[in-house]
């Protein structure tokens, strides 16, 4: 059997009791993971000075897979955002967002099942601004003007929006080999390029592009983003692998977690040509943290995305199905779903017990 060294990035608030079960629930599934913990967050500021120390980057860059819970980004400091910093410094260009029902949730639908593949490393999130009134912002304005681009308000904060044919290249690429490798049908490319012509004019051109490669294999179409946040909602089944710029990417797949009960349930990945980075969605929930009363799902289905990556298809799947048996019983689940199902907490347990049902039915 392998051995696989994991990074493990506990994070901040509900993060270590998360991440405490899921390493609980993947251990019992027998694959053989040596947990090489590589703490990040707003609680290590005052003794490195950065939520992000150095050890965390080279762990990653040593062990090529991390899980982390979610981290706090330390407010007023400077630090645009750990989570944004890590998919830098790996290029972790594949935001993953699968979005799946689970009986018992309190979902409003049911049979939803989309992939949501979000660019992840350019676009308004590449981090490139100007502040409201520098010298560079007043410069940038005046650059415009005298180039007939347009005219900016001088009292303007200015952020560019850089959309590249590499970035859309290999992210487009990625849609829609993920859609050959499990068998989906189709790949929806997600835009607003009827106004941002030579940005997401872009990223259209050079979707349409890809797309032609794989013609009679993968069906496609393009969609502009706020019909696609329409028709998520009118009709979710209508829709299949969904790749998207990195914030339309960001919107769309939490509006598709509200399809399906909520960010508690919604896992993630971070990939790129030689590292993983997996995760929940959700934040930090510092009001929960140490009360064993945080919902860890996500955290646990990030995992089973990890197993997956990592080739434990078979454990994978016996996590998945626990927990889908564990969420339809509705007995043994933590406060938030016992209260959307119920309209009460009474009966609920706590985080860990929650992890110990799922264990039981591995």
């Amino acid at each position: 059997m392998a051995n696989y060294t994991v990074t493990l990035i506990p994070g901040d608030g509900i993060g270590p009791e998360i991440t405490q079960a899921m390493c609980r629930v993947v251990d019992a599934t027998g694959v053989d993971i040596t947990w090489e913990v590589a703490d990040a967050g707003a609680k290590l500021m005052e003794e490195y000075g950065t939520p992000l120390p150095d050890y965390v980057i080279e762990s990653i860059k040593k062990n090529k897979v991390a899980i982390k819970g979610p981290v706090t980004t330390p407010v007023g400091v400077g630090f645009r955002s750990v989570n944004v910093a890590l998919r830098k410094a790996l290029d972790l260009y594949v935001n993953l967002r699968p979005v799946y029902s689970i009986p018992g949730t309190g979902a409003r639908y049911e049979g939803v099942d989309i992939i949501l593949v979000r660019e992840n490393t350019e676009d308004l999130y590449a981090g490139v601004e100007f502040e409201e009134g520098s010298a560079d912002a007043l410069e940038l304005i005046a650059f415009c003007e005298a180039k007939g681009a347009g005219t900016i308000r001088k009292d303007s904060g200015i952020s560019l929006k850089p959309i590249s044919i590499t970035g859309s290249e290999r992210i487009v690429h990625y849609a829609f080999e993920y859609a050959l490798e499990h068998n989906r049908k189709k790949v929806t490319a997600v835009h607003k390029a009827n106004i941002l012509k030579f940005s997401d004019g872009l990223f259209l051109r050079v979707a349409r592009e890809v797309a032609a490669k794989y013609e009679g294999r993968v069906d496609f179409e393009d969609k502009i983003v706020d019909a696609t946040c329409m028709g998520l909602v009118l009709d979710p089944g209508n829709w299949d692998v969904v790749v998207l710029p990195n914030l339309y990417g960001d919107i769309v797949s939490d509006l598709c977690a509200g399809l399906v009960g909520g960010l508690g349930i919604a896992p993630g990945a971070n990939i790129g040509k030689d590292y993983a980075i997996f995760e929940p969605v959700h934040g930090s929930a510092p009001s929960h943290a140490g009360k064993d009363e945080a919902n860890p799902t996500a955290e646990i289905l990030s995992a089973v995305l990890m197993l997956q990556h990592l080739g434990e298809k078979e454990a994978a799947e016996r996590i998945l199905k626990a927990v889908r048996e564990v969420l339809a019983e509705g007995e043994y689940v933590t406060y938030d779903i016992k209260r959307t199902n119920t309209g009460s907490t009474e009966g609920c347990v706590g985080t860990q017990a929650y992890a110990d049902a799922i264990i039981a039915k591995l």
